[in-house]
C-alpha cells in the first residue's frame, strides 16, 4: 500500500479538546485505513542493525552483509534493538497560525501524541523537547509506564511564544543532552532564517542520531489564496505590512519555494528525511506514510547497504 485512506474527518478531530482522545482516534482511524499492517515489527527491522566501530566483538559481525556491501555491521543485542524516539516540538509564535481553526501548533501536538502512542505500543522509548530560541522542555525518552500520559502533559502545556528576532533552532545543546544514539522527529514551520541548520545537522548525523524533519505549513502559507488588501503581521517580529495580495503573491511564492528548496537541500546534504506536512492533511495519512516509508527504507538498508565511498 502506497497510501491510506482517511477515516477521520480533521476539522471535527481538532474540536476535540481531549489531546489523548485526538491521538486514539487518529490511530483507531490509522488502523481501519489499512487491509494488511506493513508495520509489524516496525522498530526491530529499522534498528537490527548498526555499523561496526571500533572496539565492537569482531565475533558479532555479520559477514554476509560485510560481503555484500563491503562494511561491517554487527548485530545488536536484544536490549539495543528498542527504538528510541525524541519528538522536537517547535512552539515559537509563528505555530500559533492556522486558517481552518486549529494551529500548527496544534495540529503538530496532535501528531506527536499520536507518534507517541504508536511508539508505546510498539514497546519503544519516546520523548519529547519543546523549543522556540532555546529548550524549553525536555522530557527524554523512555518506555516506562506512564511515559505517554507524561508526554501528553507536556504537549498540552505548550504553548507558542514570542521570540525577539525570529527563532533558531537549539540543535547543539539537544545534541549535547541526548547522548543515545536516537530517531530524532524534528516538527516546525521553519518560518526563520536557515543559517547554520546545515552544520547543525551535521552534527547530529555525525552523532549516529537518525534525523526526521516534518515541516509542517498551514496551507494558506503554502497557496496564498488571499485576494483582498489586508495588513498581515510577521507572528514573530510583531512587524505589519499592508499588501495587495494580488500585486504581492507571485512574489511571496517565489520566496517561499527558494526556502523550501534551500531546506530540502541541507536535509538532502546531511542525510535528513523531509517531508513536507500541509495541516489540512489527515493525520493518519501522515502517520502511514511515515511509518511505511521507515518500513521500506529499513529494509533497503538491511538488503544493500551502500558502499563507503
Amino acid at each position: 500500500m502506497a497510501s491510506a485512506p482517511s477515516n477521520v474527518d480533521l476539522a471535527a478531530l481538532m474540536r476535540v479538546r481531549s489531546l489523548e482522545l485526538r491521538a486514539r482516534l487518529v490511530m483507531e482511524g490509522f488502523w481501519k485505513g489499512m487491509h494488511r499492517s506493513p508495520l509489524h515489527g516496525f522498530s526491530a527491522e529499522f534498528s537490527e542493525y548498526r555499523q561496526y566501530v571500533v572496539g565492537d566483538d569482531p565475533r558479532f559481525i555479520d559477514w554476509k552483509v560485510m560481503a555484500r556491501s563491503d562494511r561491517s555491521y554487527v548485530k545488536k543485542f536484544e536490549e539495543e534493538t528498542n527504538l528510541r524516539c525524541q519528538l522536537l516540538l517547535d512552539a515559537s509564535s509563528s505555530m500559533a497560525y492556522g486558517s481552518a481553526g486549529f494551529s500548527k501548533l496544534d495540529y503538530a501536538a496532535t501528531l506527536g501524541a499520536t507518534l507517541g502512542l504508536f511508539l508505546k505500543e510498539q514497546g519503544d522509548a519516546a520523548g519529547l523537547t519543546v523549543f522556540d530560541e532555546k529548550i524549553r522542555d525536555h522530557l527524554p525518552a523512555q518506555a516506562r509506564s506512564g511515559q505517554w500520559h507524561a508526554l501528553l502533559v507536556n504537549l498540552q502545556k505548550a504553548a507558542a511564544s514570542p521570540v525577539a528576532g525570529g527563532p533558531r533552532l537549539p540543535l547543539r545543546p539537544l545534541g549535547e543532552m541526548i547522548r543515545r544514539r536516537a530517531l530524532l522527529v524534528l516538527m516546525s514551520d521553519f518560518l526563520m532564517p536557515l543559517d547554520g541548520l546545515d552544520q547543525d545537522l551535521g552534527l547530529l548525523g555525525a552523532m549516529q542520531h537518525d534525523v526526521v524533519v516534518f515541516h509542517l505549513m498551514d496551507p494558506a502559507e503554502l497557496d496564498f489564496p488571499f485576494t483582498e488588501g489586508a495588513q498581515f503581521t510577521d507572528a514573530e517580529t510583531g512587524r505589519q505590512l499592508l499588501l495587495d495580495p494580488t500585486t504581492a503573491r507571485a512574489s511571496y511564492l517565489k520566496r517561499l519555494n527558494e526556502h523550501l528548496e534551500k531546506l530540502r537541500g541541507i536535509c538532502a546534504r546531511q542525510g535528513a528525511e523531509y517531508r513536507l506536512i500541509r495541516t489540512d492533511t489527515p493525520l493518519e495519512k501522515d502517520l502511514f506514510d511515515f511509518l511505511h516509508a521507515r518500513r521500506h527504507l529499513a529494509a533497503r538498508h538491511r538488503a544493500a547497504p551502500r558502499r563507503a565511498a
